[in-house]
Parts: structure tokens; sequence; C-alpha cells
């Protein structure tokens, strides 16, 4: 796994992809945050408050993690070098975990930086420092385990077409139902509204944001990560045979 992870490391960074999803996120952000006028901009608020960056961000992701991984294994599709893949000592499951891991890292590399809002909202606060750290601390969690998700949507649409394109469509759509669709069908549910809306991945991001780890919300992206990626699994296996 750990040459996988480290051939898709060096793939997106031997190539603009890297720097360049890393710069999009950041620059993206950094104007709706700071710069355009508008619901998110954090100065024009009012108030020292990180809600509008997890507002943003996981609608930012939608696009930008499909765009990372769309080339997983469509391209190794495209190029023939999916049977090399089979060659090597490694099982299935090493093998997604190595790209998986590649492109979780890459975005976790572009979420970084973001941590320098904290300091200067904090900064921005009457008093200095007059920040909920706790639901800012639980919102970041929520994000990691959001692009987990994300990500493991992402490597297995990849696996369904040599056309990267097409992966990158079929995962921002999957994507699109799984955090915001289920909410909105909610609204037709009458009294179920609440059942259909927590199967949304919106419901349980909203939730750890609040700053309470519930082990619920942890275990429904576990879930969602894992599933989608014994999908990539028994995808590749009948590929393979």
């Amino acid at each position: 796994m750990k040459s996988i992870l480290l051939r898709e490391i060096k793939s997106f960074f031997g190539s603009p992809i890297g720097y360049l999803v890393i710069a999009i996120f950041l620059l993206l952000n950094g104007l709706f945050l700071w710069v355009f006028e508008g619901d998110f901009n954090i100065p024009n608020s009012g108030f020292a408050d990180l809600s509008p960056f997890f507002t943003l961000a996981p609608w930012i992701l939608i696009f930008l993690i499909p765009a990372v991984t769309m080339r997983s294994f469509s391209d190794e599709k495209k190029q023939g070098t999916i049977e090399l893949l089979f060659t090597k000592p490694l099982s299935l499951w090493q093998i997604v975990n190595g790209k998986f891991f590649g492109a979780f890292l890459l975005i976790l590399i572009a979420i970084i930086p973001t941590l320098l809002y904290v300091f200067v909202i904090s900064n921005l606060g009457n008093p200095e420092g007059n920040l909920d750290f706790g639901s800012t601390l639980g919102s970041y969690f929520g994000l990691l385990f959001l692009i987990g998700a994300y990500t493991s949507i992402g490597i297995f649409t990849s696996t369904l077409s040599e056309n990267q394109i097409v992966a990158f469509i079929i995962s921002v759509f999957l994507c699109f139902v799984f955090y915001f669709g289920f909410d909105g069908i909610s609204s037709f549910a009458g009294s179920f509204d609440l059942v259909v809306s927590s199967i949304g991945m919106d419901y349980h991001f909203k939730s750890m944001s609040r700053g309470v780890l519930d082990t619920r919300d942890i275990l429904y992206f576990v879930s969602i990560t894992v599933v989608f990626l014994s999908f990539t699994v028994y995808k590749l296996k009948s590929l393979k045979s």
C-alpha cells in the first residue's frame, strides 16, 4: 500500500495537479470569505465566527475532490496499466487504500493552511480570543470525515469509466446527492423528514460542527467511506477476472 500511496503523491506533485488543487481551494475560500460581498464574507458579518468557511468548504470540495480522484483508476484503465497494477504483490484492498490515502493526503495538505483563519478570526474577536474553539475543532474533524467520504466516492467512480470526465461527473452527482440530496428530499417526507435527512452527510456534518463528536456521526462517515471503498474493490475484482 505504501508504494501505491507514494506513487500517487509523486504523481500529484510531479505535475501541476497537486499545486493547482491546493491553490484553487485556498483562492476560492479566500475570495469568498474575505473579498467578495455576500453571505460568506466574514468581516462584513460582524461575528468572529468560522461558520461561513465550514458552510462553503463542502461545496467547493464537491467539485475539487472528484477532480483529484477522477484519474485514479480511469487513467490506469485507459493507458492499460491496470493489468500491471494487478501483477504487483499487493491485495486489491492495499491498492485501493493506497489510491484513497494518496488523494486524501493531498486534500488534507490543502486544508492545513486554513488553520490560519482560526488565528486571524480569534484576533479579530471582541474581546480578542472570542471564538468558539469547541465548535471550530468539531467542524474541522467533521470536514476530515467528509473529505474521506467524498474521496471514497471519487475513487469508486473512477473505476466505472475510462473517461475521466465521465468519472468526474458521476462523482460530483453522487457527492451532491449524499451531501444535500437527502436534506432536500426530507422536505417531502412528512413525518419521516428527520429520518430521511439523517441519511445525508449534511445532517451529520452540522452535528459535528456543534462541537460534540457523537459516535453516531463518526460511524456514519466511516461507514460511507468503507462501503464505497468496498464497491471499488468489488469492481476491481470484476475487472481482474
